[in-house]
C-alpha cells in the first residue's frame, strides 16, 4: 500500500494550534545497546529527524490544553523499545498528574525486534499507565495511522474512549509480511486489515483524514465539559384524559413517528460512535457523545426504524453496555432511549446470549455511579425495552407504552387469539399515564396531538425535558441520588409511592 505518510512533527503541526506544542522529551539512553544496534539507532535518527519512535508533549486544540503521544514511523518503523516505552509511560503519567486529556496517534510495526522479549513486556507497562489515566476520568483519544500493527494495536492503540483511523490505513494484529512469512508465503486476505473494513465491523468509531482530526477532537472534548447553562424549566405535561391503550400502540407504530435519529438531530451537538469496539456493530442502537442544551451526556438510543429490518440482538445490547462504561469512565450522565418492537427471536440471538445481555444491561445500569435518565420514546416491548429503562429519572412520551410482550402475543397466550390485543393492552396498564400512576415514570412529554404530526416540535420538547432532568440530577448530592435510585428499585415502582405533581390527575 502506498500512502503519503506525515512525520510525527508534521502531524503535530497539523493537529495542534499554531505554536502551542511543547516537547516533554529528554534524550533516550541507549548506552547499553550493542554497537550494531547503536548504529541502527543513529541511522534511524538521521533518517527520521527524531531521536526515538515517539514524540511526546503538550499543546492546544481549539485553545484547550492536551497531552500528545505521536508515533514516528520513520524511526525503525515506529517500533517500541525500552526507551520508547519509558517515554510513553512518562508522558501518560505526566498527563494524568496534570489532569490533561490525552491524544495518541499511532503508526508502528509493534515491538522492536532488536530488543526482543524485554521490549515486548513493556506493552503491559504502557497499558497500565493508560488504564490509570482513564481510571481518574480523563479522556483518552486514539488516532490509528498507517500502519498500526502488532503489540501497539494490542495495547495502547485499542484502549481509547474514542478511536478513529486514517483513511486506507493498514490496521491489524499481525502484519501482512509476518503472516506471509509464517504461512508459506500465503498472503493475508486483502481488504480485511483496513480502517474502513474495521469501521464497518464496530472496531473503530470513524475514519477521517488528519486534516479533520483537530476539529473532531475539539468537538469530543467539548462534549465532555460540565453543563454550561442554567437549568431550564421542564416542558409542561399533557392535560386532559389519556387515550386508550390501543391508541397508544397504533400511534407508536406509525412509520412517520420520529425516533432516535430525529432526537439526535435535536441535540446541541453530538459525535456518533460506532459499535462495541470489539467486533460488533450492534444494529438497532445508536451510541453518541451528545449535549442537550448545555448538558453533556452519553446517549444510548434504540433506533426503531433499523430494527424493522434487523431486530435488536445481543450485539446491540453490548453497544449499549459500551455506552454505560463510557459514561462511568468519563463521569458523564447516561441518557437511554427506549423504542423497540422487541428483541430478535432467532437462533443467532440465543447463541449470542441475548437473555444474558439483557440481564447484564440491567445490572450495569442500576449500579452506574453517574446520573441516569431514561426516555420511553415509543414502543417498549419486552426485555429489550426493560434493559434500558431503570434510571434516576424516567421520561415518557404521551403515547409511549411498556409491556412484557407485544399485545398480540399476550392476547394469544391469554385468549388464544390476537383479536383480543386491544383488551389485553388496556388490562395490562401499558400506557405512559399508567406507568406514571405506579411510579415507573416521572414526567410525561406531550404530543400535540401526535408526534408524527409535529416531529420537530416533539423531539425539541423531549430534548428540553432531558436537559432539565440532567441539570436537576447534577444538582443532587451523589449519595442522595443513589439512595433515591435504591429506594425506587426496592419497591417504589410497585407501590406507586411518588407524589402526584400538579395536573397529574388529569393525565391519569
Amino acid at each position: 500500500m502506498t500512502m503519503t505518510r506525515r512525520t510525527a512533527a508534521e502531524l503535530l503541526r497539523t493537529v495542534l494550534d499554531s505554536g502551542s506544542y511543547r516537547s516533554w522529551d529528554t534524550s533516550p539512553d541507549h548506552r547499553h545497546a550493542d554497537p550494531g544496534y547503536r548504529r541502527q539507532l543513529a541511522d534511524a535518527a538521521a533518517a527520521s529527524g527524531a531521536d526515538e519512535a515517539v514524540l511526546t508533549g503538550e499543546g492546544r486544540i481549539a485553545g484547550r490544553d492536551v497531552a500528545v503521544v505521536c508515533s514516528e514511523f520513520g524511526f525503525l518503523a515506529g517500533s517500541i523499545g525500552a526507551a520508547t516505552a519509558d517515554r510513553i509511560v512518562a508522558a501518560v503519567e505526566r498527563a494524568t498528574a496534570r489532569h490533561l486529556p490525552l491524544l495518541a496517534a499511532t503508526a508502528s510495526g509493534g515491538t522492536r525486534m532488536q530488543e526482543g522479549t524485554p521490549a515486548f513486556l513493556r506493552m503491559a507497562d504502557i497499558t497500565a499507565a493508560i488504564t490509570a489515566h482513564k481510571a481518574v476520568g480523563l479522556p483518552y483519544l486514539v488516532y490509528l495511522r498507517h500502519p498500526t500493527t502488532g503489540g501497539v494495536l494490542a495495547s495502547w492503540g485499542s484502549l481509547g474512549h474514542v478511536t478513529v483511523a486514517e483513511p486506507g490505513a493498514l490496521i491489524g494484529f499481525l502484519g501482512p509480511k509476518v503472516h506471509a512469512a509464517l504461512h508459506d508465503g500465503t498472503p493475508f486476505p486483502p481488504g480485511v486489515q483496513t480502517a474502513e473494513h474495521l469501521h464497518t465491523h464496530g472496531i473503530l468509531d470513524g475514519v477521517l483524514p488528519v486534516e479533520h482530526l483537530a476539529a473532531t477532537a475539539a468537538r469530543v472534548l467539548a462534549l465532555l465539559d460540565p453543563a454550561t447553562s442554567t437549568a431550564p424549566e421542564p416542558p409542561p405535561e399533557p392535560s386532559g384524559p389519556a387515550d386508550s391503550a390501543w391508541a397508544h400502540v397504533t400511534a407508536t407504530r406509525d412509520p412517520d413517528r420520529p425516533g432516535a435519529r430525529e432526537l439526535l438531530r435535536a441535540t446541541t451537538d453530538a459525535v456518533p460512535l460506532a459499535g462495541t469496539g470489539q467486533g460488533e456493530t450492534g444494529t438497532g442502537v445508536l451510541l453518541a457523545l451528545a449535549r442537550f442544551g448545555g448538558a453533556p451526556c452519553v446517549l444510548v438510543a434504540q433506533d426503531r426504524r433499523r430494527q424493522a429490518h434487523r431486530p435488536l440482538g445481543p450485539g446491540a445490547l453490548r453497544v449499549a453496555r459500551r455506552g454505560m462504561r463510557l459514561a462511568a469512565e468519563l463521569g458523564l450522565p447516561l441518557v437511554t432511549v427506549v423504542d423497540t418492537p422487541g428483541a430478535a427471536l432467532t437462533p443467532a440471538a440465543e447463541e449470542g446470549g441475548l437473555a444474558g445481555e439483557i440481564a447484564r444491561c440491567l445490572a450495569d445500569l442500576v449500579a452506574l455511579p453517574v446520573p441516569t435518565v431514561s426516555v420511553l420514546l415509543g414502543q417498549g416491548t419486552g426485555g429489550a425495552a426493560l434493559a434500558l429503562l431503570p434510571a434516576d429519572a424516567v421520561l415518557a412520551a404521551r403515547h409511549a407504552w411498556l409491556t412484557p410482550l407485544p399485545p398480540e402475543g399476550a392476547a394469544a397466550i391469554l385468549h388464544g387469539s390476537v383479536d383480543r390485543a386491544a383488551d389485553v393492552a388496556a388490562a395490562q396498564r401499558i400506557r405512559a399515564a399508567d406507568l406514571r400512576e405506579i411510579g415507573a415514570v416521572d414526567r410525561i412529554v406531550d404530543e400535540r396531538p401526535d408526534a408524527a404530526a409535529e416531529p420537530s416540535a416533539f423531539t425539541g420538547r423531549v430534548a428540553h425535558a432531558i436537559e432539565a432532568e440532567l441539570h436537576r440530577l447534577a444538582a443532587l448530592p451523589a449519595a442522595e441520588r443513589r439512595a433515591a435510585r435504591r429506594d425506587r428499585l426496592r419497591g417504589g415502582w410497585r407501590a406507586g409511592a411518588r407524589t402526584p405533581g400538579p395536573g397529574e390527575e388529569e393525565t391519569t
